[in-house]
């Protein structure tokens, strides 16, 4: 007999390791750091959760020194994004009847082993695979996946729990129900825990997925892909397929049961997703559902009162914490006039404290961009404010891609509030702009 309600609380963050000299969290992140950087790791396509190896192959290289190829990754043929789509309906039976508290915890349990078993694993890994710092690292790969894991849990319930009254004599019961078909999800490189969140959100609400995860973060998403099968997620739930993004696009837009799509990632990326959906429209058993976080261009805008050191501050660190490379990163910063003077000053000085490097010396407070494209379009968008009549390079604006794909932290002055560095978005930069104002 099952006749219990669970309620649950609402968890607490996790907490951040520090990672100071001496501490065991650190020499073992050492260790595993220097284990990750010595060997190559094979990943395979996961489907069904089976592992295949389709032959057809490319290389992980780690960002700061690219010359170092730390996995060897499958690509997926028409063949297997086809199986992965139906071994994802095939599994949706199954899981969408499963017990609530069954598919909670799952999630939980996953969230446990990264907290403890697995997190120098994911922690070393996005720092190698994706260039991040110890500190960037811990607060993604490791806090902000748990607290995903956990928060999500506690809003379900919340959800689930919201039910309609009813008036005597009647019994009114509101049942939330998966969507009719199978989840595409399209994950970023600069967060493993939208890796993580874009899969197990929907799926703690009984959908299934086909993920396409980015190819510059594939170690930390195949540990990721691991670590939930440890944690009991059912075969075929969550099904990993690597490859390109054009032909697994291609063909899950074309199919009948696709039910939504669940992606962060560039605007060009998710329009061309939305005109797909859009033009196979006839086809499809149910309107899909489709959910995108795409890019951003946020601004500091500074007052007069506003503290000095405070705004340099808030403009180096918002700027160049992980190289830029974040929709949150502060792109613009509008300054008045009589504050100029002074927060140069202090920016300059701030400036000459940065350290650029290797992610494995933890005193470095930059590391490298993602990848040669994304290196080649930031010192683009530099060559133009160089060549500009109506911009100064005030600091910053030399890069370096003969060991890792390393770029200044680069502050562009401009009188004009509609220079080309104001309005796009320079995707996964490290730029950051300052305009002048009265």
């Amino acid at each position: 007999m099952n006749n219990a309600i669970f309620s649950f609380e609402s968890p607490h963050n996790e907490p951040i390791l520090q990672y100071k000299k001496g501490s065991e969290e650190r020499n073992l992140l050492i260790a595993e750091l220097d284990k990750m950087s010595h060997q190559q790791v094979e990943i395979p396509l996961i489907i069904g959760g089976k592992e295949i190896k389709t032959g057809k192959t490319a290389k992980v290289v780690m960002p700061h020194n690219h010359s170092k190829t730390i996995a060897i990754y499958h690509q997926a043929t028409e063949k297997e994004i086809n199986m992965a789509i139906e071994a994802s309906l095939k599994a949706k039976i199954e899981w969408e009847n499963l017990s609530w508290l069954e598919r909670a915890s799952i999630m939980l349990r996953a969230a446990e082993l990264i907290s403890k078993k697995y997190r120098t694993q994911i922690v070393a890994s996005t720092m190698l695979g994706q260039s991040k710092s110890v500190y960037q690292a811990e607060i993604d790969a490791a806090c902000e996946t748990i607290d995903y894991l956990r928060y999500n849990v506690y809003f379900a319930s919340e959800i689930y729990n919201d039910q309609p009254k009813s008036e005597f004599g009647q019994f009114n019961r509101l049942e939330y129900r998966p969507l009719e078909g199978f989840i595409f999800t399209v994950t970023p490189f600069n967060f493993t825990a939208i890796a993580s969140n874009l899969n197990l959100a929907v799926i703690s609400m009984g959908n299934t997925t086909v993920w396409k995860p980015a190819t510059t973060s594939l170690l930390s998403s195949y540990y990721l892909m691991k670590i939930f099968k440890e944690a009991g997620l059912p075969d075929g739930v969550l099904n990993f397929v690597p490859g390109s993004g054009a032909l697994i696009g291609n063909n899950v837009l074309k199919h009948k049961d696709l039910a939504g799509i669940h992606f962060t990632g560039s605007n060009s990326t998710f329009n061309s997703l939305w005109r797909g959906v859009s033009e196979n429209l006839t086809n499809y058993v149910t309107y899909p559902k489709l959910v995108g976080e795409t890019g951003g261009k946020d601004f500091i805008f500074v007052h007069h009162s506003a503290n000095s050191q405070e705004v340099s501050t808030a403009i180096i660190r918002g700027a160049f914490e992980y190289q830029g490379q974040k929709c949150s990163a502060a792109s613009r910063a509008y300054i008045p006039k009589s504050k100029w003077s002074e927060i140069k000053q202090i920016l300059e000085k701030q400036h000459k404290e940065i350290k650029i490097g290797d992610v494995a010396d933890f005193s470095n407070f930059m590391n490298a961009v993602i990848d040669e494209n994304s290196f080649d379009n930031i010192m683009n968008y530099i060559k133009l404010a160089e060549e500009s009549s109506e911009a100064e390079i005030i600091l910053g604006g030399k890069g370096d891609k003969s060991v890792g794909y390393f770029i200044e932290p680069t502050i562009i002055l401009t009188s004009n509030p509609k220079f080309v560095s104001m309005q796009e978005e320079i995707l996964w930069s490290c730029v950051t702009k300052l305009r002048r104002m009265l």
